[in-house]
């Protein structure tokens, strides 16, 4: 399991090409089996487009679900159609289905996909000068399965996760592997899924819990072809075909699920920092946010806030700081707040809830020794402002029983009061690992998240009486059913920001709908006062909003700063116009819920047929009506585009026309958004927490 993307570059020279070598055969009247030179290949038609599926899963015992990426009636609304074989010509055959034709040639095996006269998808035409294709087509490689599309000229792909760089993919080798990224600004990234699609109308979905390498027009393997390398012995790969990317999105949050709608709370102002040192420091914030009538629903209690550090994690307060949790839980409900805990799914070795958890076979256990897994910390990545972690076991999500006692151990906590959970970690899984169910940690490694995920949203349903809602930071495929999602630690600095909104806006054109942001940076911290300011401004057009990192990130804490004054004022100002919004914003969540489309909608996303709005990828959809172009430098000037039509600006008079870039020069208190001109946006009244709603 290695994560150095070089080593993955294949030596096409030496790579056996797959060919078909026998007859082709219903396995059933919706399923048709191609033996190929390495093992069979089967092929189904859906409304959706295409599955194809080499070899034999080889993650959760050979079952085919057994992790639960796919929803259990995924194709209960999309089966197979009834497939038709034609083989009269020798060196190829064609399947036909609904609207569908697979063309599928013998020698080497390569395909096309058409729907009716639209091309789909097909192998890649960049042929080599001294054979037909460049890339195999489709191969059998030391590492796994290759298969390979074809990109036509200028053609851009969008998805595979949470990634801070260029939205458009086109370019990349990007690994679908999950990692604690220690912020947003190299290719790792916490949220990983196998999952592209194109405005050309076609989506790729690599249904595995295996690492997934693509590259996407990668000039070193080819500027024309995408090439996807799944570690697995098995590839079951979707192919998807729609009229553009929300219809893609439709047919992926199909097969793998769609979140429901948070509850309204927590749309409100997320307040958290690391960290709260003690009982006294957390109440006496919560008393200043409402003495200054700063609009907040939420405080959080991260890990070393309420955990001793060297015995984490239990589900126990800190006797030394928390001699009364409860009368503290109190205090914050009587000031109006929902209280969020962190967590992470790793226990001390310190805590005797490592050993009751080892005797049991709960935890991962090291396939050399047999024993419990004792994760080591990098304590290279603390520096001097964390605090070093000690040596833990990690909790077995696969063993039914390990699974059920985290799930319901989270009852005493929402009996005291507590409203969410923030489900923090996720990636530590390594290879030496090896869980219940048999598999070992390089299969587990990123589908660990959806695990985790789903149990202690499950928790929140089961236990919580103020609904049900998780925050969580690593993620793979289907965890957007259990919203929502943050983007981890960014330095607090301009490229901090414009990273996190592509992050954003790149986890959802990826089917996840919900996210947040680290408002103000985590690490780094400059008090910056003008970056705090447009960072609120762009995080109030997100679907949540927490205000974090290490250090005060309440916005009276820049008084004494450079602007601190007009920042204060200027950010509290931002912070009642969220809660104005609500009303639009609980309308795109419902859209969200019931669709798949992010509640913030990328240009590309939103506006498929204009292609000058792609390029403006830090610029977004909040919804259907209101377009945000975020400030991302120090000075107030901020260029963005506005598609065909005339736009009215948000709170102002001023109609601009589209289908044109514009520049604005904000005052500190302003901020460029718009709609089309006549649309109506609902707005509610200035309140200090939802509960007044």
């Amino acid at each position: 399991m290695t994560d150095d993307l070089s080593l993955s570059v294949p030596d096409w020279n030496v790579v056996p090409q797959l060919s078909v070598n026998g007859p082709l055969e219903h396995s059933s009247s919706r399923c048709v089996v191609i033996p190929t030179t390495q093992g069979s290949l089967k092929i189904s038609l859906h409304q959706f487009g295409a599955r194809l599926h080499f070899g034999v899963c080889s993650f959760g015992g050979g079952i085919e679900n057994a992790y639960g990426m796919l929803l259990d009636d995924a194709f209960v609304h999309a089966p197979p159609f009834d497939l038709i074989v034609d083989s009269s010509q020798a060196a190829v055959s064609k399947i036909g289905g609904g609207e569908f034709i697979l063309t599928i040639n013998h020698s080497p095996l390569s395909f096309e996909l058409r729907k009716g006269e639209r091309l789909i998808q097909q192998s890649p035409t960049d042929g080599h000068f001294v054979r037909q294709f460049r890339l195999p087509p489709v191969a059998r490689m030391d590492k796994g399965w290759l298969v390979t599309l074809d990109l036509r000229a200028s053609e851009s792909v969008y998805g595979l996760g949470e990634k801070w760089g260029k939205l458009d993919k086109r370019g990349q080798l990007i690994r679908s592997f999950n990692h604690d990224a220690l912020g947003v600004n190299a290719e790792i990234s916490y949220k990983n899924t196998p999952f592209a699609w194109s405005n050309s109308g076609w989506g790729a979905f690599v249904h595995t819990a295996a690492p997934v390498l693509h590259s996407v027009g990668y000039a070193p393997w080819s500027q024309r072809a995408y090439g996807i390398l799944v570690e697995d012995s098995a590839l079951d790969l979707f192919l998807l075909a729609g009229k553009d990317g929300g219809d893609i999105i439709g047919h992926y949050t199909a097969l793998t699920g769609r979140a429901p709608v948070p509850p309204r709370w927590s749309t409100g102002v997320i307040l958290s920092k690391a960290y709260y040192q003690d009982a006294d420091e957390l109440l006496a914030t919560a008393r200043e946010v409402r003495a200054r009538k700063m609009p907040c629903d939420v405080i959080t209690i991260d890990g070393r806030a309420w955990q001793d550090t060297e015995t984490r994690f239990t589900f126990d307060w800190d006797p030394k700081r928390y001699t009364d949790p409860g009368a503290v839980i109190d205090e914050l409900k009587t000031l109006n707040f929902k209280v969020c805990l962190w967590e992470y799914p790793l226990v001390s070795v310190k805590h005797t809830l490592f050993s009751m958890m080892e005797k049991k076979g709960w935890l991962l256990k090291d396939r050399r020794t047999g024993e419990a897994y004792r994760y080591n910390w990098d304590t290279s990545c603390f520096g001097d402002v964390l605090t070093e972690l000690p040596e833990s076991g990690i909790v077995d999500f696969t063993h039914p029983e390990a699974y059920n006692f985290w799930r319901d151990s989270h009852k005493s906590l929402f009996d005291l009061g507590v409203d969410m959970i923030k489900a923090d970690f996720g990636e530590q899984i390594e290879s030496n690992m090896v869980a219940y169910n048999g598999d070992a940690g390089d299969v587990l490694h990123s589908v660990y998240s959806l695990l985790y995920n789903r149990c202690v949203y499950e928790a929140a349903e089961m236990y919580c009486q103020s609904g049900a809602f998780l925050f969580s930071r690593s993620s793979w495929i289907g965890s957007q059913r259990y919203p929502s999602q943050w983007g981890g630690d960014p330095q607090a600095d301009w490229g901090g920001l414009a990273g996190s909104i592509r992050g954003g806006l790149s986890w959802g054109m990826t089917g996840a709908p919900f996210y947040a942001t680290d408002v103000g940076g985590f690490y780094g911290d400059q008090r910056d006062a003008e970056l705090y300011v447009r960072w609120i401004q762009f995080a109030i057009f997100s679907a949540h909003i927490r205000l974090h990192g290490i250090g005060q990130r309440e916005p009276w804490s820049y008084e004494g700063e450079p602007l601190g004054e007009e920042a204060n004022a200027a950010a509290t100002q931002a912070l009642k116009l969220r809660y104005r919004l609500l009303p639009y914003i609980q309308q795109a969540m419902q859209v969200a819920s019931d669709s798949g489309l992010p509640v913030q909608r990328a240009m590309a996303l939103a506006f498929p047929n204009d292609r000058a709005a792609w390029a403006f990828e830090e610029q977004f959809m909040l919804g259907d009506d209101l377009l945000v172009a975020p400030c991302l430098q120090a000075g107030g000037c901020t260029e963005f585009y506005l598609p065909a039509g005339r736009w009215q600006r948000l709170l102002h008079d001023e109609v601009l026309e589209g289908g044109r870039c514009h520049q604005l020069q904000l005052p500190l208190d302003e901020m460029a958004v718009f709609f089309p001109e006549g649309a109506v946006i609902p707005l509610g009244p200035v309140v200090e927490s939802t509960s007044e709603l």
